[in-house]
This record gives C-alpha cells, sequence and structure tokens, in this order.
C-alpha cells in the first residue's frame, strides 16, 4: 500500500485571495483597521512560529468574537476565488487509478477544507480530510498524520507513505510520523531548502509510482 498525505492551502489550492479578503474584513469591522497586504498574510500563516492575532489584528490573544467573524465570513467567502494549481487533478487522480490512498492534512478548519474540495471538485479522491480542530495540536506536530496513517493500518515495514506540503510545519510534521516527505514550490513558498523539491505536481508520480 502507498499513502500520500496533502497540505491544503499553497499545495493543493490558491486561497490566498479569500483568506486576504476575510482578514481584511474582521480587521475593518472589529478593529478598525487599515487592510494588509496578500504577500503579508501569506508569508505570516506560513511562519513556523507566529502570533496570527498580533500580525493579523494588533492583539495578543484571539478573541473568540474575532474568530467567529472570521469563520462565518470565511464560510461564504472561502469558495469565492480558490483554484487547483495546474496539474493537481490530473496527478491525483492517476495516483487514485494507480490505487495509491490519498488524504489532506491541513492546519485550516476541516469544515473549510471540505467545502473548498468539495466545491473544486475532488474531495471524493481523499478518504480522509482531517483539520487542525480534530486533533489537540495543530503541523508541525504528527497527530493528523498520525491519525491517517492510523486509519489505513499503516505498518512502515510493509507500507510507504509520503507527505506533499509547502512549508516547514509540513515537512516537520512528516519527520515526526517518521515517513517521507516532498516540498512542493508551486505554491505560497516557491523557494525552499529540501532533499525532494516539486516544481510542478506531476512530479509526484515519478517518485509514488
Amino acid at each position: 500500500m502507498k499513502v500520500v498525505i496533502f497540505d491544503m492551502d499553497g499545495t493543493l489550492i490558491d486561497s490566498q485571495k479569500d483568506i486576504t479578503i476575510s482578514v481584511n474584513y474582521v480587521r475593518q469591522e472589529k478593529y478598525k483597521l487599515k487592510p494588509l497586504e496578500m504577500q503579508f498574510i501569506v508569508d505570516a500563516i506560513n511562519m513556523e512560529v507566529r502570533n496570527l492575532p498580533k500580525l493579523f489584528y494588533e492583539t495578543e490573544i484571539y478573541d473568540p468574537s474575532a474568530r467567529d467573524m472570521f469563520e462565518k465570513h470565511y464560510y461564504e467567502q472561502c469558495v469565492q476565488n480558490p483554484y487547483l494549481y495546474e496539474g493537481i487533478e490530473e496527478t491525483l487522480q492517476t495516483l487514485v487509478q494507480n490505487s495509491v490512498k490519498l488524504s489532506v492534512a491541513t492546519n485550516a478548519p476541516t469544515q473549510f477544507a471540505q467545502r473548498m474540495l468539495e466545491h473544486l471538485g475532488v474531495s471524493h479522491l481523499f478518504d480522509v480530510i482531517i483539520g487542525a480542530d480534530k486533533v489537540s495540536a495543530a503541523k508541525p506536530d504528527p497527530q493528523m498524520l498520525l491519525e491517517i496513517l492510523s486509519h489505513y493500518q499503516y505498518d512502515k515495514q510493509k507500507h510507504k507513505a509520503w507527505m506533499v506540503g509547502d512549508n516547514s510545519k509540513d515537512i516537520l510534521s512528516a519527520k515526526a510520523a517518521q515517513i517521507d516527505s516532498m516540498f512542493a514550490t508551486w505554491g505560497f513558498t516557491p523557494k525552499a531548502e529540501h532533499p525532494t523539491l516539486l516544481s510542478h505536481p506531476k512530479e509526484i508520480l515519478d517518485i509514488v509510482l
């Protein structure tokens, strides 16, 4: 058995426009702050260690009402502009046709991940779609990956698994789960240090198949 676990934002889909719109909506409505640039928001999300309330809303802790406002807005917004990166859908279909098991491990809430992947017509290709709300610690902690591997009754003596992601948190989670990883450079992070750098999704096929 072969298993490929994908990160979502910046790996499978480009969601940066909608994330930016929703963050700036909360900045304006709740905090009366000027909008942030999209690149700043994406860079902040991808940082290994960061305080997002401080970076996004200039407050030390995430106010529950700000979180609720963001989630309510983003639930409607998240399906307005996202798109699959070029070559993703064909790569996923080819993997499934070759009996490779596919899952998603994202630090986004599960409901958004399912909604977006369904909207883009690929959710049925994944056995498990798991977000940060389903575990006690998000990536780089390996919990999500270990849950997915457990779902498949993964045995590292007999099976093979990979994590595909676009930032260090994905790579660290794979290392902690003791599986291989690949770094996607077509998304939010075009430059990185990693033994397996991918410039196009179809390169996954050469490695896995």
